[in-house]
């Protein structure tokens, strides 16, 4: 079936609608403002899986009461370099930032920042939070565990999240390094642009619940699983198990956070278990500051050099180049800035629908 055109909204229009929804919901103008950075970076970013499609699956989660727009964020437990934090059940797009400051705080004292959190939601993108240490000349990471949708290899139940993993590094004249992926073979969100463009998806994504290989992007709703990075054991996927369990270990069960099969679901119709243990979603933030290793220009010229080495790497091709981790995700908000954000039509309904229920100017293309 053959998907529409999309249709391109300027970045500070998307925004300002974002960020009214947000208030809409009872959220601080602060908060509202940095809820819609958030997403509006993973629209920039080319991440429309994580950007404003997200939108309504909030709103929902706030009409259930799983989300708490003024949320009382406190520190429960720390060290000099660690910290636990409580979320208050607050949006993650929110927490999430909190807590990387936090860590960032703590890294500018004694080297590195540590920030295991619970009690949270949904927390966007990872790449947004680890690159907040990148202006500080620190290396960044983020990590969140997510609903249960992955099923380990040899196994057909859903256990763990999608669990995605992000690391940043600064560069001299390049832009940062961002390795930012999720530990199963895709996340849900690829699954959902494709349901939306009605397209099929490769094989070793999902399995059905009986554990056999789907091409269906719906397959979730039949019941079946998402794979582990790698697909199959062949492939490694105990690989993309053990990395998912490491997420899922550093941000909840270090923090008190529900884990594994327990984590909250992101769907609003579903209900989180009522055995589970812990508190909500967890995150892990951490940050290294490059001077507490070498100087931080001697660094960068060796960053710098090593971008230009790999970039130059002997092609298989002439038409393709070895691309540096996070160099799609920046051209693209290159040109999303320039051209406006691409939306599909079915998040184009989405928002136009939080539009009439919160009575704010509906989504206009100029």
């Amino acid at each position: 079936m053959e998907t529409k055109e999309l249709r391109r909204i300027d970045e500070h229009k998307l925004r300002k609608f974002t960020q009214d929804v947000f208030l809409s919901m009872g959220c601080s103008q602060q908060d509202a403002q940095l809820a819609a950075d958030v997403l509006l970076k993973a629209d920039l970013r080319g991440i429309d899986s994580h950007g404003v499609a997200r939108l309504i699956g909030y709103v929902r989660l706030w009409d259930k009461g799983r989300i708490n727009p003024s949320p009382q964020i406190k520190i429960i437990h720390e060290t000099p370099s660690t910290a636990t934090v409580d979320g208050d059940a607050g949006l993650g797009l929110v927490v999430a930032p909190h807590a990387m400051n936090i860590a960032l705080e703590k890294a500018d004292k004694v080297g590195s920042g540590w920030v295991s959190v619970k009690n949270s939601n949904h927390f966007g993108i990872a790449g947004y939070h680890a690159l907040m240490a990148i202006e500080k000349d620190m290396i960044g990471m983020a990590m969140t565990n997510a609903s249960p949708l992955v099923a380990p290899t040899f196994s057909k139940e859903r256990m763990l999240g999608t669990n995605p993993i992000c690391y940043t590094f600064p560069a001299g004249k390049y832009p940062p390094i961002v390795v930012d992926m999720a530990t199963s073979t895709a996340a849900n969100g690829k699954l959902e642009v494709a349901q939306r463009k009605h397209l099929p998806i490769p094989s070793g994504w999902v399995q059905t619940k009986e554990g056999q290989n789907s091409l269906d992007a719906g397959e979730l709703k039949n019941g079946g699983s998402l794979l582990p990075l790698g697909g199959d054991r062949e492939h490694g996927s105990h690989k993309g198990f053990g990395l998912s369990s490491a997420v899922d270990i550093f941000s909840a069960v270090l923090s008190g956070a529900s884990y594994g099969p327990w984590a909250p679901p992101f769907v609003a119709f579903l209900e989180p278990a009522k055995d589970q243990p812990g508190q909500g979603l967890g995150h892990f933030l951490g940050a290294w500051r490059v001077d507490g290793f070498r100087p931080v220009e001697d660094y960068k010229q060796n960053i710098d050099q090593w971008i230009e080495r790999f970039k130059a790497a002997e092609r298989i091709s002439e038409n393709q180049s070895v691309i540096i981790p996070g160099e799609p995700e920046n051209l693209a908000e290159q040109a999303n800035r320039r051209e406006g954000i691409p939306l599909v039509d079915a998040v184009i309904n989405d928002l136009n629908s939080l539009a009439d229920r919160f009575k704010l100017q509906p989504i206009r293309f100029s």
